[in-house]
């Protein structure tokens, strides 16, 4: 048995090592790419880690598979999530594609050596790894990305109130407060900026922000904005008026968060806290008043 699991892990390895090598053939023989993953596999190595440009370029070859089987509707809304974090390390749906056969593969030659061994629960979690390793890299970054952009924006109003308070248009204001911050919501910007920039009309690059980003605080700051242009409101006292709105909709949200966390705490104490607390004070009373069970237990007295 443990002959015939050292070949079949030998027979893997060697597929493996043929897939990676095929891949790179066919990469330096000019195959047809998709368009995005093309542009990825050219800039990777300045927009992802060196372990995920080799799996982008070893998966390559699959990943027109991978997105036919998943569907154009499927695939859209995949496109959609990578979007809404961000395209971190580069990632576009061809990479996502091509990622998601490689660790289909490698996790589920895994948990067939695992299977044969006898150790189920690794294999239940190699399976995990083969299915949802991606994935929990996309819904960690959408995560952190907006909150990020939450934490920012209050702060970035307030900033932004005072360069158009100072004589700016609100046009110049916005690239110039742009300038000054670092991270996912001064990217955005950007786009937005580049958008008026092409002839884009400032109310649809702002409409075309808000569909980037899965964020209230978004929603709420490009629809005042927008309500605000309608009804000739000054700019100033619109944009501190977001900020407060924002400012007491994060209190609001921590106290339900608060509020969330107690039933779970008090539960965790009366479950575990207590008892073992009982438990240890009892334990402590019977050995320090040195107790006789011998009675109670029928042994000689």
């Amino acid at each position: 048995m443990g002959l015939g699991l050292g070949l079949l892990y030998a027979a893997l390895m060697g597929l493996s090592v043929y897939g990676m090598f095929h891949g790179i053939r066919m990469y330096r023989a000019e195959v047809k790419l998709p368009s995005d993953l093309s542009v990825a596999l050219e800039i990777g190595a300045t927009r992802t880690t060196a372990v995920g440009s080799a799996v982008d370029r070893l998966g390559m070859r699959w990943a027109p598979a991978v997105l036919r089987m998943m569907g154009p509707a499927r695939v859209g809304r995949k496109r959609r999530q990578i979007d809404l974090a961000g395209n971190p390390g580069g990632l576009t749906v061809d990479r996502y594609a091509a990622r998601r056969a490689v660790y289909g593969l490698l996790g589920a030659a895994a948990a067939l050596i695992m299977l044969l061994e006898g150790h189920w629960i690794i294999a239940l979690a190699m399976v995990g790894f083969a299915l949802f390793w991606v994935e929990v890299g996309i819904w960690s970054a959408v995560r952190v990305r907006r909150d990020h952009i939450e934490r920012t924006l209050p702060d970035f109003l307030d900033v932004l109130a005072v360069v158009v308070s100072a004589g700016l248009g609100f046009r110049q204001a916005l690239e110039r407060v742009a300038d000054k911050y670092q991270g996912p919501w001064a990217d955005e910007l950007r786009i937005t900026l580049r958008q008026m920039d092409l002839g884009v009309s400032r109310r649809q690059a702002f409409e075309e922000l808000r569909k980037r980003n899965d964020s209230e605080q978004v929603a709420m700051f490009v629809t005042a904005l927008q309500q605000g242009e309608e009804l000739g409101a000054p700019i100033v006292e619109t944009l501190i008026a977001i900020a407060a709105d924002m400012r007491r909709t994060d209190a609001q949200n921590a106290r339900r968060k608060a509020a969330r966390a107690v039933p779970k705490a008090t539960f965790a104490v009366t479950t575990f806290l207590l008892p073992g607390t009982l438990i240890l004070l009892t334990v402590g009373f019977v050995y320090g008043a040195d107790l006789d069970f011998g009675g109670f237990l029928g042994g000689p007295k």
